[in-house]
């Protein structure tokens, strides 16, 4: 095993004195491992002669070790005495047949002491005949760091004429100091990991692939980006094995962008046979650009990395794979490339994100009425999804000539722009009215959008045309006085020079096409970390709880209007209206009100809004709100399950991973867990160190298909060779 030293890496950026690092590896010619100079660029410098320069975080000071040159113009003497070194530790692991720790401790001592050679066989070393010795290594081989120091202090409290060796002493500070540093990782204190990476350079070895990566890591988590790079670029230089370079080679992707993973990919070795040894991971590698690009247009990501996934689309028929495609090549307007991949998206699967790819292509084709048949069923998915729909509305109503509209459409879209109040639409139903001579509808139009929006002067300048149309003067002439010194056209309507026709509307009209933003929604990530997918669990709760307590009374809430005075049962109808309009804080007001009520009423009103505040993401309101009335035991089962799945998420999410498992240990009490749960679960006992039970899970749910725990499966058992 080669060992790295590379505290060089953790150095602060004051310590400008430090010109770089360079150092020979134990039977290899000497190489330049790492450049990471903290204030200068070292390239081109010559090669000094082989040492060790670490470069402590708290103030850059240099240790060199005592067997090495400490001046770097002299010659390294190949002839020198060999050192004194204590092999104590290698017959002891050897003795156990503990491989792992064999060779950590040979690569150790290799670092430290460059001219040694360690034994053919470690078992010819001498016996430690110190029994209690022995039980100290034999402690520390179970990892009982407390222990050891325990037995220290009670022999020397004993024996103060006794010193332990010193390289126990310093493999038990080493072992610690790993403790340490992978608790530190775990819990997010990225600043801690790269501190103790700076204390403990010896830790960064080959042979502890999983410390080098929680500091490659917690260098992109503290914005030194370049820093990890280097640090999973000495990785793919110097160690070896199979598995490490793959693994290594999958963290950094998970964490640095397109440009830095080329230049790692570059790192890649071929066989004799022509077999590249990452071909395994390009898919997912390729797939990962591509989303990139998807996000960043200013990117050009490789052409090979498109036909792998054209490929993947091709023998997998995933419609992720094509709504990759899609995104990437519209992003950069590349609308004719695009659309074959969104329609193949929606064959195979339809979605949010297939639905407004296409819409936006129709749109730039000004093809809106086509445009607003895909949306619709999507709108409501997100903001973005919702803008786009709306955009289409607006260019449709705009068509010139108008458009004979069915009246299911038509009314589709009034009922939107009035939930929305959405100024463009509703503008194009005033001129919309008045192309079908219906004035009176258009002034309401108008004038209602003013109430939307009252500096939109589109909308006033229609009022105008509309009661010129009219033949309202006062009404007019109120309208250009309040507009006359901010719109030269109104403050001009109704002269002689605007036509002999009696309704110059059409002509008035504006072809003002409405743009929409083409960013790519948003989309599950699946990320090491963290679970691949997990549902929103309020729209989960609210999609299977509103059958029954929803009231079937039609309740008037198109606009905004204040529930209090409304008897409690009108105030439940308008409550639940509002859900099914998605304003969430306006249904748990209306609820609030129904909460006066008795009996059956009330009961709804606690559970509605419970439901209310879980869908607007207030899990603690939604808690209070559930305890307000009795509910029946099947309402408050799922209301519980859904706060504690909530809370399991709200959890997860800020790295508090046991507390994680405490939620969706109390929510397993009262419901039967779901696979999205389930992955969380893995993932948490991933992050808690606790791989057999995240491989047993993880393993259970790849049974059933689902790739995001298929992935993870792959990745434990890389990290398990």
């Amino acid at each position: 095993m080669k060992s790295i030293l590379m505290a060089l890496v953790l150095i602060s950026a004051g310590a400008a004195s430090v010109a770089g690092l360079s150092f020979r590896l134990p039977g290899d010619q000497p190489q330049d491992v790492l450049r990471m100079a903290a204030g200068g660029d070292t390239r081109g410098k010559a090669e000094k002669s082989p040492r060790v320069e670490l470069a402590q975080a708290n103030g850059g000071a240099q240790h060199v070790p005592a067997n090495q040159n400490t001046t770097a113009d002299q010659p390294t003497d190949t002839t020198q005495a060999k050192p004194a070194v204590d092999e104590s530790a290698l017959r002891y692991f050897a003795s156990r047949g503990d491989t792992v720790r064999l060779n950590a401790e040979i690569a150790r001592l290799r670092s430290l002491y460059p001219t040694w050679t360690p034994p053919e066989n470690p078992l010819a070393i001498p016996e430690n005949e110190d029994k209690q010795l022995e039980a100290m290594w034999a402690l520390y081989s179970q990892s009982r760091y407390a222990d050891v120091r325990a037995a220290i202090a009670s022999r020397q409290k004993e024996d103060p004429q006794w010193t332990p060796p010193a390289d126990l002493v310093e493999r038990l500070d080493i072992a610690e100091k790993r403790t340490a540093l992978i608790a530190a990782s775990n819990a997010g204190n990225s600043q801690e990991v790269v501190r103790l990476g700076a204390e403990t350079p010896s830790l960064l070895t080959c042979s502890d692939a999983d410390v080098l990566w929680r500091v490659a890591e917690a260098f992109v988590k503290v914005d030194r980006v370049p820093r990890a790079k280097d640090a999973f670029g000495y990785m793919l230089d110097n160690c070896t094995d199979g598995p490490i370079r793959l693994a290594t080679v999958q963290k950094a992707a998970a964490v640095l962008g397109y440009a830095d993973m080329q230049d790692l990919l570059a790192r890649e070795r071929i066989a004799a046979d022509g077999a590249k040894e990452f071909d395994t991971l390009r898919p997912d590698l390729a797939r990962r650009f591509v989303s990139e690009g998807d996000n960043e247009p200013k990117l050009t990501v490789a052409p090979e990395y498109l036909k792998i996934v054209e490929k993947l689309l091709t023998d997998d028929g995933l419609a992720s794979d094509a709504l990759l495609l899609g995104w990437y090549h519209l992003r950069r307007d590349e609308n004719a490339l695009a659309e074959p991949f969104f329609r193949k998206a929606r064959s195979i699967e339809d979605s949010a994100s297939a639905a407004q790819g296409l819409s936006l292509i129709l749109l730039a084709r000004k093809q809106p009425a086509e445009a607003e048949d895909v949306m619709y069923a999507w709108r409501t998915s997100s903001d973005q999804a919702m803008e786009t729909y709306l955009a289409a509305t607006a260019n449709l109503m705009a068509l010139d000539p108008i458009p004979t509209l069915d009246a299911t459409v038509l009314n589709r879209i009034a009922q939107v722009t009035v939930e929305e109040k959405h100024p463009e639409t509703g503008e194009q139903f005033g001129w919309y009215a008045l192309a079908m001579d219906q004035p009176r509808t258009a002034e309401e139009w108008f004038s209602q959008v003013l109430r939307w929006k009252a500096d939109y002067e589109p909308a006033a300048y229609g009022l105008g045309v509309a009661r010129l149309r009219l033949e309202d003067k006062a009404g007019l002439a109120a309208v250009k006085q309040a507009w006359a010194n901010r719109s030269q056209r109104i403050a001009r309507l109704g002269e002689a020079d605007t036509g002999n026709d009696a309704a110059p509307l059409r002509r008035e009209r504006e072809q003002r096409p409405v743009a929409v933003d083409r960013r790519v929604p948003e989309r599950e990530v699946v990320a090491e970390a963290r679970p691949a997918l997990v549902e929103d669990v309020s729209t989960r709760t609210q999609r299977t709880g509103r059958t029954t307590a929803r009231s079937t009374a039609s309740a008037e809430c198109r606009a905004t209007r204040d529930p209090a005075g409304l008897p409690p049962a009108r105030a439940l109808s308008l409550g639940w209206c509002l859900m099914e309009k998605n304003r969430p804080m306006e249904a748990a007001q209306a609820f609030e009100v129904a909460l006066g009520g008795q009996g059956s009423v009330r009961s709804d009103a606690a559970y509605g809004q419970s439901l209310a505040y879980l869908r607007a993401g207030l899990t603690s309101d939604a808690a209070v709100a559930a305890t307000k009335a009795k509910l029946e035991q099947r309402r408050g089962a799922e209301l519980q399950s859904a706060i504690l799945a909530d809370r399991a998420v709200a959890s997860f999410r800020a790295q508090r991973y046991r507390e994680t498992l405490a939620y969706l240990d109390q929510r397993r009490q009262v419901q039967a867990e779901p696979a999205d749960l389930m992955v969380m679960r893995a993932y948490a006992y991933k992050n808690l160190g606790m791989r057999g039970d995240a491989y047993r899970l993880f393993e259970a749910l790849g049974e059933t298909g689902r790739q995001d725990a298929i992935r993870a499966l792959a990745e434990l058992r890389d990290e398990r060779r």
